[in-house]
């Protein structure tokens, strides 16, 4: 797909092997190189059809989010005249060029599965998003209506004058580019307007009628057809859509915040309109208009993406979602609630019986929302402590914390305010929490929490018990049935302690002494990782069996890379699963030859993480919250415990390395070059996803 962004030039050292720089994959192409793993599963044929199309708007939103991040901090970099060269070897400059070439690439090969291969496709199933050409007489009628009563009264064109300066575009709103013949009543005529939609506005509008079943006009298309409705007495001479994406990172300087809570209010509206860092624009805009764009926003022509089609096809997501037809979308299935949960009428009982480890989605989520519930009301139960990343606008979680607050139980929360794209609704959550007495605060500034937590302390007879609930994944029942994670469920009373101490240091100041069992960001994940991929380096060395396995999203760190590559050479078997970014380039002869990765691209998203030791045969099985970044091991509050009990450590191993490892029909494998070929069934075809939702039904 993206090979030849990607391949860094291979020079060789005076001895023969690489200089350091080429043993890495840029991390931002390696990020869209997964973009393009993303679109091509819109043209597998064995993906529903509906299905397919959301892949190709999945694509759409992650592009959004890498250019809002990943762009717009290297854009600043720029800007601020950085130097700074990464593992890669190259400045934010060349990064910026390659991405730009990468991007166009990407763009250009959505634009085309959307045409040549998926609305072709949804027309013969009877499903069309029409034209204005292909509207009947009625439907002009019906749409004309809507625009009148629906559109009109909202919409607030802005001509181009010198008392009108060029209005800023909100960061991913749809905008029109207007051009005018004629004079108004003032006699004005600047030949320019701009109308931003109204974001109360729907994106796709499904038209009525017994022969319009499945029948839709983007909204923009209604706007382009009527917008003369909107400059009465001018001619209107073009109308063309246009996005711009923006810089959404939050700079927050963390010597100077006072009070965190406002410090991110006051961030919020430089989300919406921080610095451009993309402009695209409908393909028949006239280059004068792009220019004209471009200048205004301060963006050179490698920011600007011609859209031929739709600008903005994560809009057409919503067709997945209205269209009813089982045979176009994924069957579906109901997560399962296992037997050691079912047969107890208790939370605390069946934990008391022995640990249970949930993998969601193909297991319910359930368990973990009545366990909450049932600690609220229970009157044995005396504190619940909770971390909260991301929980969705209506959380069940939440309800259970507010009910138990309401009851009298002594409830902390550490709300991450920072976590991306959902700052305002945790600012909204922490108002409302607090409101019914819930203790909140907000964690280490400088540091998210991203540790996925919640402990219960219960009286029983005359002792204080804790039970505990870890995950690899956020409290977010949505989800919850879209990401592949983990929750562990235990009362270990090592763990327990653990868990104890890390909200202490969340909470308090001063220190808690060393943990027992689970691996803490930022004290000592990044050294444990490091010191036990020695350890199996170690005894390959000594001719004694060693390997690693490990599954995540991102693998970017580089004296992790290096520790592996090492690991490598002196004969460790290393199996990497990354769904995402990977810098790590794996065969490559005489430094990572004994290196695999592999990323699983299917229905679910994969999101566990699962770091797997042979520790001379005694094996390590560790689940965590963090993958192997340099923020997640550095500037963020991450845990990373130990699976112990061999069933489980069996169960997690076979369901997490071993089925991913035997996928042939949803994973890829990364060749030396950093580019990635599709696994291929040269037998029986093996999904793990499929396998995995095969063993749900069954049970």
């Amino acid at each position: 797909m993206l090979t030849s962004w990607l391949m860094i030039t291979q020079t060789n050292s005076a001895d023969g092997a690489l200089s350091d720089p080429e043993l890495y994959i840029n991390r931002e192409l390696s990020q869209l190189e997964f973009v393009g793993r993303v679109i091509t599963q819109a043209q597998d044929e064995r993906v529903p059809l509906l299905e397919r199309l959301r892949f190709l708007c999945i694509a759409c939103s992650v592009l959004d989010e890498f250019f809002e991040i990943r762009v717009a901090r290297l854009k600043h970099q720029e800007a601020y005249g950085s130097v700074r060269r990464g593992p890669d070897n190259l400045s934010p400059q060349e990064q910026l060029r390659r991405i730009a070439l990468a991007a166009a690439a990407l763009v250009s090969q959505q634009y085309s599965v959307l045409k040549e291969v998926l609305l072709p496709q949804m027309a013969l199933e009877g499903i069309s998003v029409l034209r204005q050409g292909q509207w009947s007489a009625q439907q002009k009628s019906e749409l004309k209506r809507f625009f009148d009563r629906e559109i009109a009264p909202i919409v607030s064109p802005i001509g181009l004058d010198p008392s009108h300066p060029f209005p800023p575009p909100m960061n991913k709103g749809l905008a029109f580019m207007v051009t005018l013949r004629g004079q108004d009543a003032f006699g004005r005529n600047s030949g320019k307007a701009i109308i931003q939609t109204p974001r109360s506005l729907p994106k796709i509008l499904r038209l009525s009628g017994p022969t319009a079943k499945n029948q839709f006009v983007l909204v923009a298309s209604i706007i382009q057809a009527y917008v003369s409705e909107l400059f009465p007495g001018m001619s209107v001479s073009g109308c063309y859509p246009f996005r711009v994406t923006r810089n959404s990172h939050l700079f927050l300087d963390e010597e100077e915040i006072v009070d965190l809570v406002m410090a991110s209010e006051s961030e919020k509206p430089a989300r919406r309109y921080g610095d451009a860092v993309r402009l695209e624009v409908s393909a028949d805009c006239p280059a004068s208009l792009i220019h004209f764009l471009a200048s205004k926003l301060g963006l050179s022509q490698d920011s600007v993406y011609r859209c031929d089609g739709p600008v903005d096809l994560a809009q057409l997501e919503m067709l997945a979602d209205v269209i009813e037809s089982p045979g176009l979308k994924y069957i579906g299935f109901s997560p399962a609630v296992p037997r050691s949960v079912r047969k107890h009428k208790s939370m605390f009982e069946a934990i008391r019986e022995g640990e249970i480890l949930l993998h969601h989605p193909y297991e319910s989520f359930v368990p973990v929302v009545n366990f909450l519930r049932q600690a609220a009301c229970d009157p044995q139960v005396l504190a619940i402590r909770q971390t909260l990343y991301r929980t969705g606008s209506e959380s069940a979680v939440v309800e259970a914390l507010v009910e138990a607050a309401a009851r009298g139980k002594e409830v902390l929360v550490v709300i991450e305010l920072r976590a991306r794209f959902d700052e305002e609704a945790n600012i909204e959550l922490a108002g409302r929490l607090h409101a019914v007495g819930v203790q909140v605060v907000y964690g280490v500034v400088g540091h998210k929490t991203h540790a996925k937590m919640c402990m219960v302390t219960r009286r029983e007879g005359d002792d204080m018990n804790r039970y505990v609930h870890l995950g690899t994944g956020n409290y977010h029942t949505r989800t919850t049935r879209r990401y592949t994670d983990y929750g562990f469920f235990s009362c270990d009373v090592a763990l327990a302690a653990d868990v104890q101490r890390i909200f202490q240091q969340l909470t308090a100041m001063g220190r808690v002494g060393k943990l027992q069992k689970i691996l803490q960001a930022p004290l000592t994940l990044h050294a444990d990782m490091l010191k036990y991929i020695h350890s199996e380096a170690k005894r390959a060395r000594k001719n004694k069996p060693a390997a690693i396995y490990a599954k995540m999203n991102a693998l970017v760190e580089p004296r992790v890379i290096r520790a592996l590559y090492k690991a490598s050479q002196a004969g460790v078997v290393i199996h990497l699963i990354v769904r995402g970014a990977c810098a790590l380039r794996p065969n490559v002869k005489g430094i990572s030859d004994n290196i695999t990765v592999t990323s699983v691209v299917g229905r679910f998203l994969e999101h566990t993480r699962v770091f797997c030791f042979e520790n001379a045969g005694d094996p390590l099985v560790y689940l965590s919250s963090a993958d192997w970044m340099g923020r997640n091991f550095f500037s963020r509050v991450e845990i990373c415990f130990p699976i112990e009990d061999p069933a489980l450590k069996a169960r997690v191993f076979t369901e997490t390395i071993e089925m991913a490892l035997a996928d042939n029909v949803q994973a890829w494998s990364m060749k030396a070059d950093g580019s990635y070929i599709r696994k291929k069934a040269k037998k029986k075809p093996r999904s793990m996803q499929d396998l995995l939702l095969q063993r749900l039904r069954e049970s």
